[in-house]
């Protein structure tokens, strides 16, 4: 029970839920970025792997300013830019671009990696026995290369999840925004971070248990 005249509420089931569509909300804007970064980060791993020195120079350039800069500072900066462009557009899509450009200058490294694991002579007797230049990435570079860089891709994906929690600072309601409105309308800070604690173990041990499982399969 509250006491007569406070102005805080006791945590309640209504607030689980709350925090649940927090964690859906962050399933969302991860799910979207991963998805649309791993692509485009594939490309850009390309490019740094088969490029001239121009194309290498120019994307690597890019890539260290997205790596470098703070993602929160991204954030707000996008954000911000767009407003006073006058092309404001809703929170969730605004964090979406900017986790998945950053997804992507996380996941080019990762792509070139593979690219560049693969055995010279294997793409050598791959191309002396006739096949094209995109022929080999597809059967040969792409299969082996993506065995040996899966684990840090899984990484990169843990880590979108977690940094997903940034997007707060422009006012997308996500599992952290809404933890923070629940601890100041209760003032139960510890009980809801627990939850919230909860709430991101089980998003993403699946995950790892998902990437283990894929690991293990291409092992046999």
């Amino acid at each position: 029970m509250n006491p007569a005249g406070s102005v805080f509420t006791d945590l309640a089931w209504i607030d689980l839920l709350f925090l649940a569509q927090g964690a859906i909300g962050t399933l969302k804007i991860s799910a979207i970025s991963i998805l649309a970064g791993t692509i485009v980060g594939i490309i850009l791993g390309w490019m740094l792997a088969a490029g001239n020195i121009f194309v290498r120079l120019l994307v690597n350039t890019l890539l260290d300013v997205f790596r470098s800069v703070p993602l929160i500072i991204q954030l707000i900066l996008f954000d911000s830019f767009v407003s006073i462009a006058g092309f404001p557009m809703p929170a969730f899509w605004s964090g979406t671009i900017v986790l998945s450009v950053y997804t992507a200058a996380l996941v080019a490294m990762v792509a070139r990696a593979g690219i560049e694991a693969v055995d010279p002579n294997l793409r050598r007797a791959a191309r002396s026995l006739g096949m094209s230049y995109w022929q080999d990435m597809r059967y040969v570079v792409w299969p082996v290369g993506l065995r040996a860089v899966f684990p840090s891709w899984i990484g990169v994906s843990l880590s979108v999840l977690k940094d997903s929690s940034l997007v707060y600072a422009i006012g997308y309601i996500e599992l952290l925004r809404a933890s923070q409105i629940l601890t100041t309308k209760t003032q139960e800070s510890f009980k809801i971070m627990l939850l919230v604690g909860l709430f991101y173990f089980l998003m993403s041990y699946p995950i790892s248990k998902a990437g283990e499982y894929v690991e293990k399969k291409w092992q046999q």
